[in-house]
């Protein structure tokens, strides 16, 4: 290893459900190659994030503090500091190629180079104008990117597709393909010798659902699981949820047009592109381990592998993230390299913010005591490790959430509570006996108890939260 310390390859997806990795027991998934990090790493399979949206969660992750800690409640909310500044203060070299979503878009947040490659679509005319990398080249090669203003709207079956396409341009220019191809060329051209951090932000699977007709293709003979949904499950959610749901029902976020009630032929043609955008990714991680390769660095490599959040894909009746069900909330986690137990499966809850400190720890670095983010480097050492009493998500109003000032979610070992800041209305339920979510128990009384627990626990976590980050606060706000 350079200087005795590990390089660190930290890949992140952008709204890749929990169950959509084959060697974590989904059979639906094509994932030889995440596979192999299950199989030579440890996968943690309940890690939760702090925000079911792209800028809350990344940030969070990136400064080790919750949201209503470091300010970064919603998409676009500025942030510009991350414990990435340790790590080039330290000797690394520090890299990121893709997706990071800070806000402005190409802060440095102590990267010594960024390439920044943003949302798939960005043709909502609301958003900041930003021209990324993978904009430049396609103008390099004179063509024009799709997305929803640019070809998909135009579709003469654009209203029932619900997000679902077959990518028309080359195929080096889909963006994860693209994102990959970068990432590798960094790898196989960095001539430094001192440690390195290559943060790789894929966009996908986030919608539109545009893989490649050969990756969709795959998939023909591979059967979805239907999702979990039903009228008495609709009925009974808050208005804020609701809401959620008219506001996705009326504007076609990201080339998705929701529907109210799709058939079964619809939903599983948008779960196929889902998985094979997935399965693009896949193939992407493998090119990345095989440039690690070529590099000589594959045994002084840790590999780790997230997302920022996952997407309901109809279940529940929603679609993408923002609320707090398991499928947007509940994402992979997986850890291979040097040290790091193989073929270990840890249950324990964890956040996906851990993942930061685990990083510092790696690297020789000791985390900041403000740090509410706890590092998991114990159980990747297979020392006991139970995992966190509680994990806690949240997210504040945004131009799609727009019915709560603020919602909360806190599980436990195995119950979970959500509640809206400015509503009577809530969500409980018990994971143990009913994992699917399907029925709220917020106004059964045999269950008042619990009810009240966890809403202390999350009055008394906003509060300790508060005191531990102070010093944080005094010095980068």
């Amino acid at each position: 290893m350079p200087d005795g310390r590990p390089n660190i390859v930290f890949i992140i997806t952008d709204q890749q459900r929990f169950d959509t990795i084959a060697a974590l027991g989904h059979e639906h998934a094509l994932t030889p190659n995440l596979d192999r990090l299950v199989h030579e790493g440890t996968a943690f399979t309940h890690t939760y994030v702090t925000a079911p949206s792209c800028a809350p969660s990344r940030a969070s992750l990136f400064t080790g503090l919750y949201p209503h800690s470091n300010g970064v409640l919603k998409n676009n909310d500025p942030w510009s500091h991350s414990w990435v500044e340790l790590l080039a203060a330290d000797g690394y070299r520090c890299a990121n190629v893709g997706k990071m979503h800070t806000f402005p878009y190409e802060t440095s947040i102590g990267f010594h180079e960024r390439h920044v490659v943003e949302n798939k679509d960005r043709s909502n005319p609301t958003l900041p104008f930003f021209l990324d990398q993978w904009d430049k080249a396609f103008w390099a090669r004179g063509l024009v990117k799709p997305d929803r203003a640019t070809k998909y709207r135009a579709m003469p079956d654009y209203q029932d597709r619900l997000g679902a396409y077959v990518w028309e341009a080359p195929d080096d220019l889909h963006a994860d393909n693209f994102i990959g191809g970068l990432a590798t060329l960094w790898l196989d051209r960095y001539p430094g010798e001192e440690p390195f951090f290559l943060q790789v932000g894929f966009p996908g699977p986030h919608p539109p659902y545009d893989p490649t007709e050969e990756h969709l293709a795959r998939f023909d003979d591979i059967e979805m699981p239907l999702p979990v949904n039903s009228q008495a499950d609709m009925d009974s959610q808050p208005h804020a949820l609701k809401d959620l749901r008219r506001d996705n029902l009326e504007v076609d976020h990201d080339g998705i047009v929701h529907l109210e009630n799709p058939t079964d032929e619809q939903v599983l043609r948008q779960r196929k592109h889902y998985m094979a955008n997935i399965s693009m990714i896949d193939e992407q991680v493998g090119f990345l381990i095989e440039a690690l390769e070529r590099r000589g660095a594959l045994d002084d490599t840790v590999i780790i592998f997230t997302s920022d959040h996952g997407d309901c894909l109809n279940d529940h009746g929603h679609i993408q993230k923002w609320s707090m069900y398991e499928p947007s909330v509940r994402v992979p986690a997986l850890v291979r390299g040097p040290g790091v137990v193989q073929g270990q499966l840890v249950d324990g809850l964890t956040s996906m913010m851990d993942l930061g400190p685990t990083v510092l720890q790696l690297a020789g670095i000791e985390p900041p005591e403000w740090m509410e983010a706890e590092s998991l480097l114990p159980a990747l050492h297979g020392e006991p490790w139970a995992g966190r009493e509680y994990a806690f998500s949240e997210h504040a109003r945004d131009m799609i959430l727009q019915a709560t000032a603020l919602m909360t979610m806190v599980r436990d070992a195995n119950m979970k509570l959500v509640e809206f800041i400015d509503s009577d209305e809530g969500q409980l339920f018990d994971l143990e006996a009913d994992p699917r979510e399907e029925h709220n128990l917020w106004d059964d009384p045999k269950f008042e108890a619990h009810r009240r627990r966890l809403s202390g626990v999350i009055a008394r976590w906003r509060g300790t939260s508060q005191l531990r980050t102070a010093p944080w606060s005094e010095q980068f706000r």
